[in-house]
């Protein structure tokens, strides 16, 4: 502290009655000193930014369908106006492009090389999701039975991340309108 300063607290603790007896208590340690620490703390108030609007994977996915295969289209529309001929030429599209569709995404391989209507056995200790016992289950395991599916196992999980306004986070198919 400058001499100055010592001064000025001097004769400020001279004069002013109530910092005198609060002085005095602090030094007789019935008062702790209040040392109030400057405000470093530098705020700004930025906007916050818009969150991105949040879609479902089960709707990309749907509308993936949609565009590049027109899965919603056949399994919407009434059928029975069509022969089986008609109706089978047309599934033989959808069903190719579906299923690009979804390797691409997900990568599917059979859960066993297990051929069906071949005998196989589960592990003493297995997982219920990798199987799914039917008929007449009964006892403990190992089960012995016979493949009715090989099951399905997704290798990825790759559904595109989608970047639409919210207000279409719901929107599977868009009107398409042929101009001219």
């Amino acid at each position: 502290m400058g001499l100055v300063a010592a001064t000025q607290a001097f004769f400020k603790l001279l004069f002013d009655r109530e910092l005198s007896d609060s002085f005095q208590k602090m030094l007789d340690g019935e008062l702790q000193p209040r040392i109030e620490q400057p405000n470093l703390q530098v705020t700004t108030t930025r906007p916050k930014p818009d969150p991105d609007p949040v879609r479902s994977d089960a709707i990309s996915l749907l509308a993936a369908l949609q565009r590049e295969a027109r899965f919603l289209d056949i399994v919407s529309e009434s059928l029975d106006e069509y022969s089986d001929a008609q109706i089978g030429a047309a599934a033989r599209d959808v069903l190719r492009d579906s299923g690009k569709v979804i390797d691409r995404m997900f990568g599917l391989v059979p859960l066993t090389d297990a051929k069906d209507g071949s005998q196989l056995e589960t592990p003493t200790s297995f997982d219920p999701t990798e199987f799914r016992l039917t008929g007449n289950v009964a006892g403990e395991a190992p089960f012995r039975g016979m493949v009715a599916h090989h099951g399905w196992k997704a290798t990825r999980c790759n559904v595109p991340q989608w970047s639409g306004k919210s207000s279409a986070t719901m929107i599977v198919a868009p009107v398409e309108l042929e101009i001219g």
